[in-house]
């Protein structure tokens, strides 16, 4: 399982791409994948980390999802946002139109 984050990141969520339609998920706190990042369970640490990694092994094995990697976040003004602009792209969706779907739900998001 891929990791796409700086070595010196502290806080970090779950992400894959769930297999049935392709859509980009997120591992939620209460054990279940959400589509939206605010949802995302958010580890604290390197042993948090690797144990939220652990987590998805039952949804791969399930082939609910695919390729889950830790990715790095920060939490601020009662959000969760991703740092990378790899990231921010995928919570978005594709960059067809900012006015359609999800980017059109996510304007206020993107800092």
């Amino acid at each position: 399982m891929a990791q796409h984050m700086r070595k010196g990141a502290k806080e970090q969520a779950l992400t894959a791409n769930r297999l049935i339609d392709g859509v980009v998920v997120y591992l939620k706190a209460d054990g279940t994948l959400s589509e939206s990042l605010q949802d995302a369970e958010v580890a604290e640490g390197k042993e948090a980390a690797e144990a939220l990694l652990a987590r998805a092994t039952p949804f791969v094995e399930n082939n609910e999802i695919i390729e889950p990697y830790l990715f790095e976040v920060e939490k601020a003004d009662g959000a969760i946002r991703a740092v990378s602009v790899r990231e921010t792209i995928r919570q978005a969706g594709p960059t067809v139109r900012l006015d359609l779907g999800k980017q059109a739900e996510l304007a206020g998001v993107h800092g």
